[in-house]
């Protein structure tokens, strides 16, 4: 899914592994499966909940399982695209440069930082490639085919990620919690908490030792919210030549601002904060002092380790501390 290049060829690839399909696959039957005791019930509603997991279940591993794999190699010359399905044979096309009218680079609506390359040919169709792996160079690579296929106007993508910028963005500026919203939240906490006392009253029925157990729970709750409610907001991170400014807020919305030097670092990895290697990859930066940064979720494994590379680059990170 990265981006190799060989001599002047581009490689953009799209599409999980044989061995992610499987672990997928695997997870979506498991939890499909758990529904099957439901089938050999007599009750209506249970049966019919049992199949529509099923159904789903297959669909979700059909889905997995059948959706192709692509990659693009981008020459001086022509693009050549090969598409392959699992258990089916290769389908590759080629796109003449003379064929190549247009280029825009569009970006993706569930990630700030991830570009595609869409084509407009002569016969008016648009080919939307796999996305630019190395998020860093986003501007370097678009301008490159650009002169390559002799396309004008070309906008350039605004890419927060660029190696390009002076400073590199990840994550969105912070800003707390509104005082109303705090307060809703904590009211709403409470009332949780007090709905099942209240029930057992309203059925003159006497509260259960967990349901007066639930009222000082809420109290506590609505006020862990109330004063902690802005440390859940996340980091920002400002990555400049030298150094890097984190930006967290305080319980109390202040802002706190840390710095990262490169001799700080003991390592920097790239680690999943999520369920899919596709979309939930970030940085993790621990330093001398064991303290760990983790940045904001940056995107897929090839995406976040551009990201690395660059922060190594720009903080002088010494090689036996790269472990990206």
């Amino acid at each position: 899914m990265d981006d190799a290049t060989s001599s002047t060829d581009i490689r953009l690839r799209e599409g999980a592994s044989i061995a992610q399909r499987l672990v997928m696959s695997g997870f979506a039957a498991a939890v499909a499966l758990c529904f099957t005791p439901g089938l050999f019930t007599h009750d209506t509603l249970e049966v019919t909940i049992s199949v529509v997991a099923l159904l789903v279940g297959a669909a979700f591993v059909g889905v997995i399982m059948l959706a192709p794999a692509v990659v693009w190699i981008i020459t001086p010359d022509e693009i050549l695209i090969g598409e392959q399905r699992p258990f089916g044979k290769l389908r590759t096309r080629i796109v003449a440069k003379d064929d190549i009218r247009g280029l825009q680079v569009p970006g993706s609506k569930r990630a700030k930082a991830r570009f595609q390359l869409a084509f407009t040919l002569a016969s008016g169709e648009r080919l939307t490639s796999p996305p630019i792996a190395d998020v860093t160079h986003v501007h370097d690579t678009v301008a490159r085919i650009a002169a390559q296929f002799d396309v004008s106007d070309v906008e350039s993508p605004v890419n927060p990620l660029d190696a390009s910028n002076p400073e590199m963005r990840l994550g969105d500026p912070l800003e707390p919690f509104s005082t109303r919203d705090i307060r809703i939240v904590a009211l709403i906490v409470v009332a949780l908490c007090a709905v099942p006392y209240a029930y057992r009253l309203w059925r003159g029925l006497s509260p259960g030792p967990v349901d007066i157990a639930l009222l000082p729970i809420g109290a506590l709750a609505a006020f862990g919210v109330s004063r902690y409610a802005n440390l859940v907001t996340g980091a920002f991170w400002i990555i400049r030549q030298g150094d890097i400014r984190v930006e967290r807020l305080w319980g109390d919305g202040t802002l706190r601002a840390d710095h990262i030097e490169g001799r700080d670092v003991k390592t920097i990895t790239v680690e999943r904060r999520g369920r899919s290697e596709d979309e939930h990859c970030i940085v993790v930066i621990r330093l001398q002092s064991g303290q760990r940064f983790r940045s904001p979720r940056i995107g897929s494994r090839p995406e976040a380790r551009a990201v690395g590379a660059e922060i190594v680059r720009r903080l002088g990170i010494a090689a036996e501390n790269n472990q990206i």
